[in-house]
């Protein structure tokens, strides 16, 4: 198992070597895909090769740690750890339980039955939803908070100003947006579309479109600013500007603009 990852992981940097960090980036996302084991042991103790590459489990899914250390302009330290400590560590313990509920179903522990009325499985995977965007759309929120609010000149920032005619026209409707909505606004990459995409939602099993990465989030719900602006939402998102790392969100663009169907 550990020849066949070196030597796929091998291959792929020969082919990567002259492409930029993009694809520097890409190779460590698929490194991190391969987890080493030891291998399976049959019935008579011999051991099994594993074929395939073994993939972490949904029920092992770790919180991350906060990208920044720095404190915020304008965002207290007390709000950030709430959000993270508290809020986002939640979810990550509900994704984990619920998926572990919707093993024992999966594998035949415990009998499937489904009625959209009422059922244990119609609960669980309604929670799912929710929780697992509770996590992803969090940590992408958190991993953009990382910069000087400084506007440099790169590929997202372009693609920007030419679907928008300019920066401050995508920040104007940007925050409209976040003005607009209750829960989340997501600037992402379209992959039907294939171009960059506004969209909001009030919930986080509601509204999310399917087939869109991720670039930029903004978390409008209350829990998000009240201690710091009350209900001044308008002045959080100014400040929201204030600590974008633009490199970072970049990094993501870049990383996937070219995946479409």
């Amino acid at each position: 198992m550990v020849e066949m990852k070196n030597r796929r992981l091998f291959l792929l940097q020969q082919k990567t070597k002259s492409s930029g960090n993009a694809n520097t980036i890409a190779l460590n996302s698929i490194s991190t895909y391969y987890e080493s084991s030891e291998p399976s042991l049959n019935q008579d103790g011999n051991k099994l090769i594993h074929k395939t590459p073994i993939m972490k489990s949904t029920t092992q899914y770790e919180q991350k740690p906060l990208p920044f250390q720095t404190e915020l302009k304008g965002i207290s330290n007390k709000t950030i750890n709430i959000h993270h400590d508290k809020l986002y560590a939640g979810y990550v313990s509900k994704m984990n339980e619920i998926t572990m509920e919707l093993n024992k179903i999966a594998t035949g522990e415990k009998e499937a039955v489904g009625n959209q009325t009422y059922s244990e499985l119609r609960g669980l995977r309604s929670a799912e939803i929710f929780a697992t965007n509770g996590v992803y759309l969090h940590e992408a929120y958190f991993n953009t908070l990382n910069g000087d609010g400084s506007v440099p000149d790169n590929s997202l920032t372009r693609a920007l100003i030419e679907k928008f005619g300019s920066m401050e026209q995508f920040f104007k409707y940007f925050s409209a947006s976040g003005m607009s909505m209750r829960g989340w606004v997501v600037l992402a990459w379209d992959i039907q579309l294939e171009r960059l995409k506004i969209y909001g939602c009030d919930s986080h099993d509601q509204g999310g479109v399917w087939g869109c990465i991720p670039i930029l989030v903004l978390d409008v719900y209350e829990h998000a600013y009240f201690l710091d602006y009350e209900s001044d939402r308008s002045t959080y998102i100014a400040d929201f500007w204030k600590n974008i790392d633009w490199n970072f969100a970049n990094t993501i663009f870049e990383k996937f603009q070219s995946i479409h169907l």
